[in-house]
């Protein structure tokens, strides 16, 4: 069995998600073979030198999951791509590129966090560009922990108010890109987060049906996927 699950956005402020992904860390997660956590996983992260006891928890936590012999795979997400190697030592997983080829119960799966295919968000990707450009990650990296801070808090702020204000097209994935991707890197899954909106799409790329499986975010209920010899399944569960 492999559990793949996004979007956590973890964070102090949300004690019922922490308590919520412990226990799953805990029970559920022990009996896979290997746990993925495609992006999002915290809320923000301004860099392993920023690490605050929470974190630690959380990267403890990860840790004794894969001393279980539990697999761990991480990849960044849209808030969180500034985690480097030093947290995932701590915690015991592999930090996985965006995109990445998986191998899952036999079947080549295109893993994403998502926030690569928004195309039609023009604002927002050429945000990205610019944020993950080697130069750009370098300079972040080099500003004093205080103003990364800052700056995180301001573009949180910033990327909230203006989701808010597009129309909900324009935050989603664009089609096109879906099926472009799917056939550079030849693959009939592709699995992603980013958009908070669980799903299982049915698609056609080159004649041949494909499937787009939404990971769901864990807000007002926790989201996982789990993938074994009865093929894909998606189910909710309560945060409580």
């Amino acid at each position: 069995m492999i559990l793949l699950i996004s979007d956590l956005h973890l964070e102090e402020k949300r004690p019922d998600i922490t308590r919520a992904f412990l226990r799953f860390l805990e029970t559920r997660a022990r009996s896979a073979e290997a746990l993925y956590i495609l992006g999002d996983f915290f809320e923000v992260w301004v860099g392993d030198d920023g690490m605050t006891r929470y974190q630690h928890q959380i990267a403890s936590a990860l840790r004794a999951l894969s001393e279980s012999g539990t697999r761990v795979y991480l990849m960044h997400g849209n808030r969180d791509f500034m985690i480097g190697n030093s947290f995932c030592r701590e915690a015991g997983c592999t930090l996985l590129s965006d995109p990445h080829i998986a191998t899952l119960c036999g079947e080549r799966v295109l893993l994403m966090h998502g926030d690569s295919l928004c195309t039609q968000d023009e604002g927002y990707m050429r945000l990205r560009r610019l944020l993950r450009n080697p130069l750009s990650l370098f300079i972040l990296h080099s500003l004093s922990l205080a103003r990364r801070q800052r700056l995180a808090q301001k573009l949180r702020s910033t990327s909230k108010e203006e989701t808010r204000m597009k129309a909900s097209d324009i935050v989603d994935v664009t089609p096109n890109e879906v099926v472009k991707v799917m056939r550079k890197h030849k693959v009939r899954t592709l699995i992603h987060g980013h958009t908070h909106r669980p799903a299982t799409h049915s698609l056609q790329v080159d004649g041949q049906t494909a499937q787009r499986i939404v990971l769901g975010d864990w807000d007002q209920q926790a989201w996982a996927l789990q993938i074994d010899e009865s093929g894909f399944c998606q189910a909710p569960f309560d945060l409580a």
